[in-house]
């Protein structure tokens, strides 16, 4: 019997796809013999892992979580896709996203590069993936992935259909004042998409493109040049209201902003993510 090193290992999946666990049984009952493994491999279909690595994986799910951390709460999400909304939406599929956020939330992983490398009961996280892609058939990836913390975390999960897992989660960290209006303010991330917290979050440089569009769009309008500055501030105004969490109208009551619950109940935000299955790729 051959000794089944970790270069037979590399080998086998370099020129199979498959995942390490996979490799290593059939060597293991192939008793080193690497044409037998590639067998073994090819009669259990492993070896399409390899093929789906270039095909599209814009489905999927948002696996989420809560745990309590040294500090107070830590929230954890992380986008797993497939192919087709019909792996999604799948009882295995689901369970695998739950063991994949057990593993980020173990590992306090907070970017892909950590997920990867998560520790996991195939070896890492990465390798679960690869061998979830052996399992369902389709290309399977991690996508995008987010970590807020603070005394207290809200998690609103949304689903576009009842047989559907989440496809929009929407993560809030606020004060334990600030908990209050905390699962109000998730569902306000969820439909209203903001980018930033507060407008000194903004980076100077979007702030700056902004201000020249508005100021380009102004002068080819024809409006007088000494009112310009004015509405340029105006129009920067109205970006902040859009796309900046505590500056937004409230959906619920559009005479308050979210800025203005937080201050009603006497707490802060302090951090918020929402991630949306499939619109990684197109922020990249």
């Amino acid at each position: 019997m051959a000794k089944i090193t970790a270069a037979l290992i590399k080998e086998l999946r370099d020129q199979t796809g498959a995942g390490m666990m996979d490799v290593k049984k059939a060597l293991t009952e192939a008793e080193g013999d690497m044409a037998r493994a590639k067998e073994i491999i090819r009669a259990t279909g492993i070896q399409a892992a390899g093929a789906r690595e270039g095909r599209k994986a814009q489905e999927g799910l948002i696996a989420s979580t809560v745990v309590e951390g040294g500090q107070g709460q830590i929230g954890y999400a992380v986008e797993l896709n497939s192919e087709t909304d019909f792996v999604a939406k799948t009882p295995q599929f689901i369970e695998f996203g739950q063991e994949v956020i057990d593993d980020v939330a173990k590992a306090d992983a907070s970017n892909a590069e950590q997920v990867d490398a998560a520790p996991s009961k195939s070896g890492t996280v990465k390798e679960t993936v690869e061998e979830a892609g052996a399992l369902f058939h389709e290309h399977v990836k991690v996508g995008q992935v987010a970590r807020v913390e603070g005394p207290r975390v809200e998690i609103y999960a949304h689903r576009k259909s009842v047989e559907m897992p989440p496809s929009i989660v929407a993560m809030i960290a606020t004060d334990e004042a600030g908990a209050q209006v905390a699962h109000e303010v998730a569902l306000q991330i969820s439909a209203m998409s903001p980018k930033w917290l507060s407008r000194e979050d903004v980076p100077a440089d979007v702030v700056e493109s902004e201000r020249r569009v508005a100021t380009e769009k102004s002068q080819a309008e024809g409006k007088p040049e000494k009112i310009i500055p004015k509405i340029v501030e105006g129009r920067l105004n109205a970006f902040f209201k859009e796309t900046v969490l505590l500056e937004q109208q409230y959906v619920k009551d559009t005479s308050k902003t979210i800025g203005d619950l937080f201050k009603q109940a006497g707490g802060k935000a302090l951090a918020f993510a929402r991630l949306e299955v499939g619109k990684g790729d197109e922020e990249e």
